[in-house]
């Protein structure tokens, strides 16, 4: 497999098999991007199956190909996610299904795929999802060891793997720190369609905040990794200095009943809805909030934030995180405590709401998943479909 993508890509109709780690049921960036990618794929004449972890063995048709759940146990402390730890199981999977293709979403517990893709002369594509080196530093390790570990095994991916595909200029860094010369861009997106600012619901809004009252959004994982006690940091912070401000969390995950005593027993107005399944609610939430907050500092995308965008609501995001390329001056980045994510919503506020809901939702265009679908195709050395130049229409207009 050459080093970049030869632009036509194989005319063939290609089985892609996709595998993927620590997908839950509340999972949200990564099983979005999954579908979407897998949908893409499908429409563009390709045989995408996707291979996750789940509590039981299913094997089905969806709207984004086939989807295979192999049975694998729950780890301690997720909060629900699951991964594929029979090695053999997935081998022999993987050779029943004589990929045209593999392409692996999980740089540690999956990596060894790349050494049976060599073996089996497949073509094979790691997606970074997360910096390593981010992941690392949030879950404790100092900066200098992070940096080492992560360059380790890094060296490791790149070298096993034919394609290491980045979203972001931020995501590839690391890589291209440790000279690796195999990596690929290749953006996600937003469904323009089905997140919109006409999802602005007066009604939803009222449930959540008076009228006088700031709302602030998080769509969020609640895990370690994304920091999501930034968020109630800088409610405190907000508040302190005199703004009626409330918070409501959209998201699970292993320290929400931490983050519902600490809210309890300082008195702040937040409230935690958990997993929401029902998108068009989940958009009209993100719709109805005057700012919505991204405080994971690994992020290499961030979906959730681009949806709120979508949505025309500006995004508060952690300036340690891949953000400040996706959403640009349309929103603010702030460093990883309270008090600077209350400073970024204040600045945020004082622009006018239809100058600053009309610059998100003007970004989040500039986003598409068909973009998305092309690149990540070209990175497969894959067909990427022709399509019809889309008729001119103005802003707002579908």
């Amino acid at each position: 497999m050459s080093d970049s993508p030869s632009g036509s890509g194989d005319r063939r109709s290609l089985r892609i098999v996709r595998l993927a780690n620590f997908v839950a049921p509340s999972s949200g960036g990564l099983r979005t991007a999954l579908r979407e990618l897998g949908k893409g794929f499908k429409a563009a004449g390709h045989e995408p199956v996707l291979v996750i972890p789940g509590e039981r063995m299913s094997d089905r048709e969806t709207e984004q190909g086939r989807v295979i759940t192999l049975p694998g146990p729950l780890l301690p402390g997720t909060g629900g996610y699951r991964v594929l730890v029979d090695k053999r199981r997935v081998a022999r999977l993987l050779e029943e299904l004589a990929p045209d293709r593999l392409e692996v979403s999980d740089r540690t517990t999956l990596r060894w795929t790349g050494r049976w893709a060599r073996r089996a002369r497949v073509p094979a594509v790691m997606v970074s999802h997360e910096t390593a080196d981010g992941v690392l530093r949030t879950w404790g390790l100092p900066e200098g060891a992070a940096r080492r570990a992560a360059d380790a095994l890094n060296v490791r991916t790149a070298h096993t793997y034919a394609r290491v595909v980045c979203t972001t200029e931020f995501a590839e860094r690391e890589f291209v720190r440790i000279g690796a010369r195999n990596v690929v861009r290749a953006p996600l997106g937003v469904d323009l369609v089905q997140r919109h600012p006409a999802l602005r619901d007066p009604g939803i809004r009222a449930r959540h905040a008076r009228e006088d009252e700031t709302l602030l959004v998080m769509c969020s994982r609640l895990s370690v990794e994304k920091r999501p006690g930034t968020a109630l940091d800088a409610l405190q912070a907000l508040r302190r200095r005199g703004r009626r401000a409330v918070l409501v969390v959209a998201g699970d995950g292993p320290l929400r009943t931490r983050l519902e005593q600490r809210a309890r027993e300082s008195g702040l107005p937040v409230t935690f809805l958990g997993h929401v399944t029902d998108r068009r609610l989940l958009g009209a939430l993100q719709a109805s909030a005057d700012t919505v907050l991204a405080p994971g500092p690994a992020e290499t995308f961030g979906l959730a934030a681009l949806e709120a965008m979508a949505c025309g609501t500006p995004v508060v995001a952690s300036a340690s995180s891949a953000l400040s390329e996706v959403i640009g001056s349309a929103g603010a980045v702030a460093a990883d405590h309270g008090e600077a994510f209350a400073d970024a919503v204040d600045l945020m506020l004082e622009r006018l709401e239809a100058d600053r809901r009309e610059a998100a939702r003007a970004r989040a265009e500039c986003f598409g998943w068909d973009a998305a679908v092309d690149a990540f195709l070209a990175a497969h050395d894959a067909a990427v479909p022709v399509r019809p130049a889309r008729p001119f229409a103005p802003r707002g207009v579908a």
